[in-house]
């Protein structure tokens, strides 16, 4: 179930709550008004908070685009916990000339994962391109990145993005997780 951003936008805010799925670098850039960051792998530990909030407000999920927030509401609904989309995400918010907030920027610089997933697969087809030239299976490289681009499109998935993911400067400082909490609790 998802929401167009108008509509979210006309609701009572003390009677909503918007998680913000995305990486804590890409909260920072811009979010939508009150907001709480909670990192797309942060939602599992905080199941007891989010399902008591969730008794007193009505659950938001967002991210830039929709993919991660379905997935969101995804790992909610299988621990019983209802929440309702965003439509288009942040990128529809903000094109339906809706207000954003700046957050502090985060301790250290991330970029945003379509970057990070762009320059990664541009690095790893350049590096079986130029491998290429001395060993010519090294083009395999780039084929296979190849073929993952063309899955990841057709699939709405990214499985570069997945791993990426998992990398520590990727990872939501503990800070980020304590005020998570707090405003789930508030």
């Amino acid at each position: 179930m998802t929401i167009s951003p108008a509509d979210l936008h006309a609701r009572e805010a003390s009677k909503t709550l918007v998680l913000d799925v995305r990486a804590p670098g890409e909260f920072a850039a811009g979010h939508l008004p009150g907001a709480v960051n909670l990192p797309l792998d942060s939602i599992a530990a905080l199941l007891p908070e989010l399902a008591d909030a969730a008794g007193r407000r009505e659950l938001f999920v967002v991210c830039a685009t929709g993919r991660r927030s379905a997935d969101a509401r995804e790992r909610l609904a299988d621990a019983g916990i209802a929440a309702t989309g965003v439509e288009g995400g942040t990128d529809g918010w903000t094109a339906a000339g809706l207000p954003v907030e700046q957050g502090p920027a985060p301790a250290r610089a991330i970029w945003a994962m379509d970057r990070q997933v762009r320059f990664a697969a541009g690095s790893l087809v350049l590096a079986g391109l130029a491998l290429g030239r001395r060993a010519p299976r090294a083009r395999l490289l780039s084929a296979g990145v190849a073929t993952g681009l063309v899955y990841s499109g057709l699939s709405n998935t990214c499985g570069m993005a997945a791993l990426l993911g998992k990398l520590p400067f990727n990872r939501p400082e503990p800070a980020v997780l304590d005020t998570a909490r707090a405003a789930l609790r508030a």
